[in-house]
This record gives C-alpha cells, structure tokens and sequence, in this order.
C-alpha cells in the first residue's frame, strides 16, 4: 500500500459496516444544517442589504421624486376614494374650426372709451370713462391737476409765461393718458381764463403744437349746460325746482331748473333761467386778498357778488318753492363746496365717495363758514380737505356761495363732486347711443334658460 491511500481511509478502508453508516447519516445531519444556516445567513444578509439598495443613487432619486410630487398635497385618509378627475372646459366648435393665424389678424372689438378734458381758470381736469348702465359711466383714468392758468388775468388781461407752461405741462401727462387708449370719442374745452385772455387763441395753438391736443373755448352758456349735465342724476325724480351753481376759478355759473311733471332724459333741457357771473375763486381773492381774510373783508366780496346777482332776472325762491311738495333746493359743484362737506364730516384725507352727494343743513354751512372765517391761513393749509393749494382761494369760493344763498335760501344744499369733465361724458354717449349699444350687446350676450321671463 502506497504511503498516500492511508491518508483517505473513508474510500480505501473497509470499516465496519454499522459504524460507516452512522457516521455517514451524522455526516448528512450536518450537512443539512450547516445549510439551513448558511440559508438563514443569507437572508439575514439580503434583509439587511435591502435598505441600503433602497438609497443607492439611482433609487434616491427615484425616493425624492415621489417626495416632491406629494409636497403641498392635502392628505387623504386611506379609506378616502379619489375625486374625479374634472373635465377641462374645451373650446367651441367655431373656435376649433378658425385657424390660429386669422383669429390673430382679427380687428379688436370696437372701443366704447369717451375722454373729457376741462382746462379751467385753476384746474386742469381729465377723465376717460366707459359707459355702464344708461346714464352712468365706470372711470377708467383720471387726471387733476392745480395750474391756476388765470393768475393775474384780472391785472393784465393777458395770460402770464409761467401759468402758460404750468397749463401745458398738465397737459402733457394728459395727451400721454390718451395717446395709451383706444378712445372711440373725446372732447377737451378751455373756459373763462382762455374766453377772457387776449392770448387765449394764441396759447391754445401753442399747446397743439406742442401736446398735440386741439382745445375749443365753450362759451358760457354752453358751460352752464355742460354743469348741469353733469350733475343730473343727484337731482331726484321728485324734485321739481332746482337752483344748480358752478363756481370756478374765473367764472360761476347759475342755472334755474324746473322739472314739472315731465322730465326729460336731460336735465339740461329744463333749464328756465341761467347766468354765468365773471367772477371766480381766483379773480375775487386776487382783487380782495386770499390770505388774510378778516370778517370785513369777507363781506366786502360777498357784496360784490350780490351786486352781479342784482342784475341777474330770474325767478325768487318764492316762485320756486311755492308747491310744499316741489322739494325745492341748492345743489353746488365746485371745490368750494366739496371742501366745505370735507370739512364738516371731519376727513383726515379728502375721499370723493363720502364727499359726493352728502346733504349739509343751512346751519351746518353757516358753522363751517365761521370756521373757515376763524381760522388764520397756516390753519386753512394744514387742513387735509384744503392744503396750501387752496387756502388762499377757498374764503373766496364762501363768499360766492353765500351770495347765491341770501339770493335763495333754502334749508338744505345738496354737495357734487362733479361738473363739466362728467357733463361732457354724459352728452357724448347719448348723442353716440353708446347705452343703447350696451343694451344691444347685453341681450346679444344672453342665452337664457327654460323658464326665464323675457
């Protein structure tokens, strides 16, 4: 026998049977559990290398991914059912069927915007409205601005070089707000500054030279009108007399209004008598003073405009108020006025909507003329409702209003933060059917259902 067969006696030997099969069985025993162990072992180890595939780079990104979708979701209990998914609204059938490049060459709608454009002794006053529900009109820009273009026209009668180019600056930013609208009509009017300087014409071709906006002068009883127009829809139905007055910068306007039982669609057409006094805020305070008003002064306007009302043939409260049921009263627009209502509801910062149609008794205009009388012009400037533009021209507008008061007393005076900018706007988009071009598109618009009244 060779050395080496002794070395694997299990294949070469012949052991005893019995004991060769036991040690055989033993031998099969541990093979099958050193398997079960290394099966154990191995999904231990898979068990283990799982989380660790589960943040390998490519599943990472995968994790995030799904993170991020869910971020800013509502949670939803697991018993939940999703909602439906909603339908998106799909265009029409014509609209599917116009191609693209002719939907884009199409013309725009046409513009229903109107500009007005009032260029007064001190203001200068835009405003582009579209027209709503008939009569009224949504504001869509606005501009104003404190020029005082008559300053010294009482002295000189002519137009001064720095009120000229106050004038025209304003209007620059104006003719930039119209240049950036499709505006279907407009008008821009000067008044009594222009009417009554002897360069008013030449100023007028300088400014359309300059902004390119061509302004006429309306005469004063086109301005009357025009005030009237403006105010119309704060005059009530029942109200069957009415004395309406304008105070400007150079000039206020008077207009007599009797209603009766038939009121036409314009309040214009009812005026029985009117007159434009040559007297304004800025006139009569350059004449008479601004700044320092004493009581003495004060009535010394107030007697001059008596004077110009003196001659002024009209009818007397009397005759207007006469029927108890005639709800005869003042309704004023200007900036005296407005400020007055300002004042008396006690503004920290002038707010056109609380200001515009506010009733004031006769007693609540007298207490605000004395306060207005008492108070020195530092106080008047550093009133929020007046401010230093004002101060020295707003004791000037008191003593007009209260003229027109002594000449019609009535217990109350009905306040309107509007004028001619509004009256230009009312009378274009009646003369252009613009309401009734409204009412076309509103009713072209409606489909109505079963059961709808027509």
């Amino acid at each position: 026998m060779k050395t080496g067969d002794a070395e694997r006696p299990d294949t070469l030997s012949a052991p005893d049977n019995r004991s060769g099969s036991d040690a055989s069985r033993k031998r099969k025993r541990r093979r099958k559990k050193g398997g079960q162990l290394r099966q154990a072992q191995s999904q231990q180890q898979t068990a283990q290398a799982q989380p660790q595939e589960a943040r390998s780079p490519g599943s990472r990104k995968k994790h995030q991914r799904n993170r991020r979708s869910l971020q800013g979701r509502p949670l939803t209990a697991p018993s939940d059912r999703a909602a439906p998914a909603v339908a998106r609204p799909q265009p029409t059938s014509d609209a599917r069927q116009q191609p693209q490049a002719e939907r884009a060459l199409a013309p725009p709608p046409p513009s229903d915007l109107y500009a007005a454009l009032d260029l007064g002794t001190n203001n200068c006053r835009l405003l582009i409205a579209q027209p709503t529900r008939p009569g009224q009109f949504r504001v869509v820009d606005a501009f104003s601005r404190i020029v005082r273009l008559g300053e010294g026209l009482g002295s000189s009668g002519r137009l001064s070089d720095d009120a000229m180019d106050r004038a025209i600056e304003a209007l620059r930013i104006c003719a930039s707000k119209l240049s950036t609208r499709n505006i279907r009509r407009h008008r821009l009017i000067a008044t009594e500054a222009c009417r009554a300087a002897e360069n008013g014409e030449e100023f007028l071709a300088r400014v359309t030279a300059e902004t390119g906006l061509e302004l006429e002068i309306i005469n004063r009883e086109t301005e009357a009108r025009l005030a009237v127009s403006g105010c119309s829809s704060l005059v009530g139905r029942e109200t069957r007399s009415v004395v309406l007055f304008d105070i400007g910068g150079g000039s206020s306007e008077i207009a007599v209004i009797k209603t009766g039982e038939n009121r036409s669609a314009r309040l214009a057409n009812h005026i029985t008598h009117w007159t434009s006094l040559p007297v304004g805020v800025v006139t009569l305070s350059e004449r008479h003073g601004g700044r320092d008003v004493t009581p003495t002064v004060f009535d010394a306007m107030v007697q001059e405009v008596e004077g110009m009302l003196a001659q002024f043939e009209s009818p007397d409260v009397s005759e207007l108020a006469d029927d108890p049921d005639s709800g005869f009263h003042l309704i004023g627009t200007s900036g005296t006025v407005t400020t007055l209502a300002g004042v008396h509801l006690g503004l920290s910062k002038y707010d056109r909507r609380k200001v515009d149609g506010v009733w004031l008794s006769d007693t609540e205009v007298n207490a605000m003329q004395a306060k207005l009388l008492s108070w020195d012009f530092a106080g008047r400037a550093a009133n929020p409702c007046i401010g230093p533009d004002r101060a020295d021209l707003v004791l000037a507008g008191c003593a007009i209003l209260e003229a027109i008061r002594r000449r019609w007393p009535s217990p109350r005076m009905r306040v309107a933060d509007r004028g001619l900018r509004e009256g230009l706007l009312t009378d274009m988009m009646a003369d252009d059917g613009a309401w009734r071009r409204q009412r076309h598109r509103s009713n072209a618009g409606w489909r109505g259902r079963p059961g709808d009244k027509t």
